[in-house]
């Protein structure tokens, strides 16, 4: 985001990123060539070819230097500062450009290593903002100078004195769920998604093949399914291994990553929904997958698999006083006629914290909204719906996302909408304000 600065804030220091983050910027110009390249073969073919190998060579040491002096200009001309109110981003070298990030507007802020960035030793700081779609970052800091600025960021962000902020370093964690590979390993076997898309890559395209006999229609249905399936399941467990969760006073910190490290936190008071997800071939064994909407971040996953009562635990340090119904009111049979079959799926419940609500029978997915980050509240009838004196009733929450309570009587749906609305209105007048560090 970005604004006049205050004029209030004395002179900041400003900083440099890591001396290695030249080489990152340093692949924009190749990364141009290549495109060029990409987009018309034959035309890159014919210049190659027409070129002799002197003036190839003096080229592509043009190009090095190129790209070397553009990653090395981008990186000096790149400087931050932090103020007692925000964080200041100065970029640019022909246009300048200046981001002000507003301190109290700072919802969470990650740590994130790729392999090549572990290797030297250096980190990613990403910041979830509100207002921003997209995380702001710094890219490359040393990891001790960008766990440092984390820790000062977050305090500054929570209220503490500018002059005390370094005193009060790190916030403590204590852990409270660790994701054992072997566990991930099989909760992905038991996955529908990983045969489904599996199975799709070994039969589509041979089926393709005696169809069309074209090679270049069988690589381009074949790549893109075994690239989902890969995603579906190594990529998976590549991403989610080591998942660890931990208790901290300015939020939840999530750590996971085999070859890139990344280091989340959930920030306090801005998780809109809690969704508890029940693969079919999981219940057996008690395990739930628990996903996040949370306001103005990215960060989607809680708890990749656990079980229930471990994962319930977690869910009850995110939304103190939550506990989730047992048992869920099913919509009327005469649903059946709307949605045969599937309409058993279908539940409701409404505690004093929160309202829940359940679809999906193979995959299971419960909701939780709290009372208090209910934004709007709607009624929606179809002609088949109406007919049948049924009615669906939406939840709107504050990250955009909506829960829908489906089938219910219309009677119960309109006394629903009303229930639900005051009790959003009182939620969100008895709320405690979201802060950091609280």
């Amino acid at each position: 985001m970005s604004g006049n600065a205050p004029t209030g804030d004395s002179a900041p220091r400003e900083r440099r990123l890591h001396p290695v983050t030249p080489l990152r910027r340093a692949w924009a110009p190749v990364a141009v060539i290549a495109g060029w390249a990409v987009h018309d073969p034959d035309g890159a073919q014919r210049q190659l070819m027409r070129l002799t190998t002197t003036v190839l060579l003096a080229a592509l040491a043009a190009a090095v230097l190129g790209a070397a002096l553009y990653g090395f200009l981008s990186w000096w001309f790149t400087h931050f500062s932090v103020t007692d109110t925000e964080l200041r981003i100065r970029t640019g070298l022909v246009f300048r450009r200046t981001a002000h990030i507003r301190l109290e507007r700072i919802q969470a802020v990650d740590v994130t290593q790729p392999l090549l960035a572990r290797v030297a030793g250096v980190a990613k700081l990403k910041l979830d903002v509100v207002g921003t779609d997209k995380k702001d970052e710094l890219a490359y800091l040393g990891q001790e100078e960008a766990r440092t600025l984390r820790a000062e960021l977050l305090a500054r962000a929570a209220g503490f004195a500018p002059e005390t902020v370094h005193e009060v370093g790190e916030a403590p964690v204590r852990r409270l769920l660790h994701v054992p590979a072997r566990v991930l390993a099989v909760s992905l076997v038991l996955t529908g998604a990983t045969w489904g898309t599996l199975a799709a890559a070994l039969v589509v395209p041979p089926l393709l093949w005696f169809a069309t006999h074209s090679v270049w229609t069988v690589l381009a249905t074949a790549l893109p399914l075994l690239g989902a399936a890969g995603a579906s399941s190594v990529g998976r467990f590549v991403a989610e291994y080591d998942w660890t969760v931990g208790e901290s006073p300015d939020g939840l910190r999530i750590d996971h990553g085999l070859l890139d490290r990344t280091h989340e936190t959930v920030p306090p008071g801005r998780v809109q929904t809690i969704h508890i997800v029940e693969p079919l071939l999981w219940r057996r064994r008690g395990w739930v997958r628990i996903e996040l909407d949370v306001a103005g971040s990215s960060n989607s996953v809680l708890v990749p698999v656990a079980p229930r009562e471990a994962a319930e635990s977690v869910i009850a340090r995110v939304l103190p006083g939550v506990t989730v119904p047992g048992t869920l009111t099913r919509p009327p049979r005469r649903a059946g006629r709307c949605l045969p079959f599937w309409w058993r799926g279908y539940g409701i419940a409404v505690t004093d914290t929160v309202f829940v609500a359940r679809h999906g029978l193979l995959r299971r997915s419960i909701s939780l909204v709290p009372h208090a980050k209910v934004q709007s509240v709607r009624l929606e009838q179809g002609p088949w719906q109406r007919h049948q004196g049924l009615a669906d009733v939406r939840v709107d929450t504050g990250a955009n996302k909506t829960v829908t309570a489906r089938l219910r009587d219309a009677t119960e749906a309109a006394e629903l909408l009303y229930a639900q609305a005051d009790r959003a209105l009182t939620g969100r007048r008895e709320a405690r304000p979201d802060r950091w560090m609280a």
